[in-house]
């Protein structure tokens, strides 16, 4: 196989992995900080077990997190060393600010965060707690920036350094408000926020499933659903904004979301598909006449600039971004359905005693992840073949001296690794969640201690 295919499927692995738990942090980080303040304004002991308990399944995501991040950083320099030295500065002062903003904060109160219930008062574990959330979120702000700028450039200049061109920032903060950044950061913090609370809601519903912590489980499936009701709603909102921007920004990338190949035509929303693109046409597939043009200009009967008046080889893998699109928009769709719905049942009072639809809420969980994960695919592959989009192509940016044998011989490896720590990942996390939302500790009361065994 070639070394770049080989790359590129090494990085889309390590990064998909790896994405499986910064969405969780992030949207348990919002949890802690609900449970816990209920916690300081009640004094309710309830929710300080709450509190620990979701500390734990914290600590446990974030971990495997900062572990499986670490390969990708070496990827750059190994497999991409002609992007590296072309994006070197524009990356360098976003994971800079990263780690100065966003992971020493957020680590620096970890340790309090996990190990301080005991050492220091109520007040400044809150805090902590907040801070720990905050730069979970903070680091997700600069690594979307980065990546924005990956697919929106501003505020650089091109520099030819001895024969060697590169990118060089002349305004910091036209590269971190790229056109992009805004709408891609509220949209991926939407994403994690739904991932944290259907996590949550998941557990939850298992916990009233099988009979056990019955109180702690009706208070974290209402408060998850709160999390879920506003992360769900407000991805419509930023899913619509950023479809617009990509219309501007990424022409391309829009037209290959719907397969809309006719410049001269108004464009369709599908609500799935196949897409045909020999033929350059949708087959076995459903579509709204004229809704594309009327979500992005008001009006169903102005053209939307098709797949035709691109090169062809600055069109990407549109039936990979078409399925990969739709199929994110039905999840978000399912999901705001999931939730309504359970709202509903919940102020009916029949909630908690609807076994079929805790059955469902316990496997919601997959739906975050996989949507957050087809999210992903859509964009990056939809901005081929551009790894910069305009200035850089992928097949541009590899690294010419690495062999297709090492790329592949550290694939496996990585596969194999990633594989015990995601299995390593379950067993903790089916242990924690086995053992409950109530500290074992001794000198509790017995009435605990029945509700444990």
């Amino acid at each position: 196989m070639d070394a770049e295919i080989l790359a590129r499927l090494q990085f889309a692995f390590t990064i998909a992995f790896h994405y499986i738990y910064p969405p969780l942090s992030i949207g348990l980080g919002i949890i802690l900080v609900i449970t816990e303040g209920l916690y300081l304004k009640t004094r309710k002991k309830i929710y300080e077990n709450l509190t620990r308990f979701w500390i734990r399944i914290f600590a446990l995501t974030f971990s495997l997190g900062v572990a499986t991040g670490i390969v990708m950083e070496f990827e750059f320099g190994t497999n991409w060393a002609t992007y590296s030295r072309f994006v070197g500065d524009v990356f360098g002062s976003a994971l800079a600010a990263e780690g100065i903003f966003a992971f020493f904060l957020e680590s620096g109160f970890l340790a309090i965060l996990v190990f301080g219930w005991n050492r220091v008062k109520p007040p400044v574990h809150f805090f902590a707690t907040c801070m720990v959330s905050l730069g979970s979120i903070m680091s997700a702000v600069w690594i979307v920036v980065a990546n924005s700028w990956m697919q929106t450039p501003a505020g650089y200049q091109i520099v030819d350094n001895n024969g060697v061109m590169r990118a060089e920032i002349t305004d910091f903060w036209a590269m971190v408000f790229n056109p992009s950044s805004v709408d891609r950061l509220s949209h991926v913090l939407g994403g994690c926020f739904l991932a944290g609370a259907f996590l949550v809601i998941s557990i939850a519903a298992y916990y009233l499933i099988k009979g056990k912590f019955i109180e702690e489980a009706k208070i974290s499936l209402k408060t998850g659903l709160f999390v879920a009701l506003f992360a769900s709603l407000f991805q419509l909102y930023t899913g619509h904004s950023s479809a617009i921007g990509v219309s501007e920004n990424q022409p391309a990338k829009l037209a290959a979301f719907e397969a809309h190949y006719d410049s001269n035509k108004p464009g369709d929303l599908y609500l799935f598909g196949w897409v045909d693109t020999e033929n350059k046409k949708v087959n076995y597939g459903i579509a709204i006449p004229g809704m594309l043009s009327y979500l992005l200009y008001g009006d169903t009967q102005k053209p939307v600039r098709g797949l035709d008046s691109f090169p062809l080889d600055e069109i990407p893998n549109v039936n990979f971004v078409f399925q990969t699109y739709h199929l994110m928009v039905a999840i978000g769709f399912t999901l705001i359905g999931i939730t309504l719905f359970a709202l509903f049942l919940l102020i009916r009072g029949k909630l908690f005693d609807t076994k079929w639809f805790l059955y469902v809420l316990a496997f919601s969980v997959l739906l975050p992840q996989i949507a957050n994960q087809v999210g992903w695919f859509s964009a990056e592959v939809g901005r081929q073949p551009w790894i910069v989009y305009g200035l850089l192509k992928t097949s541009e940016a590899f690294s010419k001296n690495v062999s297709a044998e090492s790329i592949l011989f550290s694939l496996i490896l990585f596969t194999l690794i990633y594989i015990i720590l995601f299995l390593l990942f379950i067993f903790l996390l089916d242990k924690k969640i086995k053992h409950g939302p109530v500290e074992i500790t001794e000198g509790q009361n017995e009435n605990v201690k029945q509700r444990i065994s």
